[in-house]
Formats: C-alpha cells, structure tokens, sequence
C-alpha cells in the first residue's frame, strides 16, 4: 500500500471516530509513521485529504450505478448487501460511521468545496438507491409508498438514523434493528412479512 492510501485510510477512520474538526495531521502522522511535511507533500491541506477521502467513497457508488444500470440484479440482494455491509462494520467497531454522514453533521462549519463533495455523496447514494427501488417496483419486489426517488431518500434517512441511533445507544444490534424493520416495510402487502426484529424497551 501507498503511502497516499495509508494517509486517506487514517483520514477515513478519524473522521469516522472523532469527526472532521476533531482531527489533526498530527494525528495521521502518529497513526502512519510519517512526518507531517510528508502528509503536507501528499495533501497540502487538511481539506484535500478529506476530499480523497469523499472521492474514493463516490467513486465505489458510481461504479455500482453504472454496473445496475447495465444489467439485471436482485434488488433485495442490493438492499441487503448494502445494509448488511454498516451492520458488520458497526458491530465490529471497524467503520462506526459513514464518513460522509460524520461530515454532513458538520457541514457548516467544513471549506466550500468539501461541503459540495459531501453533499455530491449523498446524490450519488440517492441515485443508486433509486435504481434498485425502480427495478424492486417493476419486479413486484417492493411496494413504494412514494415514488423510487423519494423511497431512495427515506430508506437513506433510515440507515443513518440507524447509525446515529446504534452510537447513542452504544449497541449495534438498534442498527440491525431499526434496518430490519426497514426492509421488512417494503415487502409487498399480502406476502408474509416476515424477520421484524424484537420491539426495544
């Protein structure tokens, strides 16, 4: 590996744990092994770092777009998958939270042009999500109470409510929790809906 991806990879995880503003290089330095200048020769600033970051995310988005696009899939499968992929990384503590999600709730106080990147990660996470709701629907997979787009904004609102909800808490099982409910409500009316998870007290 890089020295490069070894700083995006640091940067990636502290954002996650302590958030963009509760980071310094001199925390990627500690982590990596590195001087700062280094750091500084690779990414000038701290908000260059944060956007490789962002970029290498989008990036793993718009290639699943453009391989749904493309061909047939299983909607529920990508549903699943993209779920099942948070709870692991939750229960594990490996990846608590979406970097982009840690970012959002800082949104005002980021640079500009991060802010944008941010907000260009959530329309392509939308997107995806549209065309997985669209094929659900034609398929007779998923019953949509609105349109794909606006399905796509509130089964995304959901997963990170998820998140937020499983850190308040201090237990991953309310991300799975809260996720099975989710899929379980998009079951079409009539069939057996079944895996609703366990009421909390």
């Amino acid at each position: 590996m890089t020295t490069q991806q070894k700083l995006i990879d640091s940067a990636r995880h502290l954002i996650q744990t302590r958030g963009y503003n509760g980071f310094s290089y001199a925390d990627v330095a500690e982590e990596v092994q590195v001087r700062k200048a280094s750091i500084h020769h690779h990414f000038p600033a701290k908000s260059d770092l944060a956007h490789a970051v962002i970029e290498q995310s989008r990036a793993v988005i718009v290639e699943q777009t453009r391989m749904l696009a493309g061909g047939a899939f299983d909607p529920d499968e990508q549903l699943r998958m993209y779920t099942g992929y948070w709870e692991k990384c939750i229960a594990d503590a490996s990846a608590p939270f979406c970097v982009a999600g840690m970012l959002a709730s800082e949104l005002p106080t980021l640079p500009s042009e991060l802010a944008n990147d941010v907000r260009a990660h959530f329309r392509d996470l939308s997107n995806w999500l549209e065309i997985v709701f669209t094929r659900g629907a034609q398929m007779g997979r998923f019953e949509l109470q609105g349109s794909a787009r606006q399905e796509a904004e509130v089964f995304m609102a959901m997963v990170y409510g998820a998140m937020l909800a499983a850190r308040a808490y201090g237990d991953p099982q309310v991300f799975a929790d809260i996720v099975a409910n989710g899929l379980n409500r998009l079951a079409p009316s009539g069939k057996n809906k079944s895996g609703a998870s366990r009421a909390r007290r």
